[in-house]
């Protein structure tokens, strides 16, 4: 799998924001770091529909996770080991399965009326149960930490299911994750590092859509 010359230009610079933060905002946890840069790699990958992004996206979750848990973001811990990265290891399989033609490129499946009402009936329910456990829990930022559980149920769902609008529901998800880390550096400035991080996933995301259509566009024509 070959990167073009705006891709290696975008993995570059998110490597180079992500550790630059680390460093700049005094941040002692490398485990932020290193998840940081697996999470920002995964993008490329996924953005080129490879199935080596789905294991890495499983690393990154399972760090992720750990990471949350210090801050008491359970809700984002739940999400990323009970939700994120179970349907991480179903789209992995889906995608191994289904590769486009004689290549390393995934599939691109488009959603029929049916899947998506059952993928938002799902998201609707899971959101709702996971909104009384974090009360329960006494999870910080609920409100985003809730918002942030459909999202991430949305872009997992979307991912295994094969579709473009993955990365626009990781873009989404993105955007409240930023705003939870922001929260979350009021009290600890070394989060800062986190909400550099997630900037970044915003632009590779946004990215991955882009590249997604074109892909769709490109296998539709073969």
């Amino acid at each position: 799998m070959k990167l073009t010359k705006f891709e290696k230009c975008l993995w570059i610079v998110s490597v180079i924001v992500v550790t630059g933060s680390f460093f700049a905002f005094k941040s002692t946890d490398y485990l932020t770091l290193i998840a940081s840069l697996i999470g920002v790699t995964s993008l490329i990958f996924l953005a080129k529909g490879h199935a080596i992004g789905q294991i890495l996206i499983i690393i990154f979750s399972v760090f992720y996770g750990i990471i949350s848990m210090k801050v008491k973001y359970y809700g984002e811990m739940i999400t990323y080991l009970g939700m994120t990265t179970p349907m991480a290891i179903v789209a992995l399989i889906s995608w191994i399965r289904h590769q486009f033609k004689d290549t390393n490129e995934v599939e691109i499946n488009r959603m029929t009326k049916k899947q998506t009402a059952v993928m938002l009936t799902l998201t609707a329910v899971t959101t709702i149960i996971f909104y009384f456990i974090l009360k329960k829990l006494g999870n910080a930022s609920l409100f985003f930490s809730t918002v942030s559980i459909a999202t991430s149920f949305l872009a997992s769902y979307l991912t295994a299911m094969r579709s473009p609008y993955y990365a626009l529901g990781y873009a989404a998800n993105d955007l409240v994750l930023i705003v939870l880390w922001i929260i979350s550096s009021t009290q600890n400035i070394s989060s800062v590092s986190m909400v550099a991080c997630f900037v970044m996933f915003l632009f590779n995301d946004l990215y991955g859509f882009i590249n997604w259509k074109k892909m769709e566009q490109r296998q539709n024509t073969h």
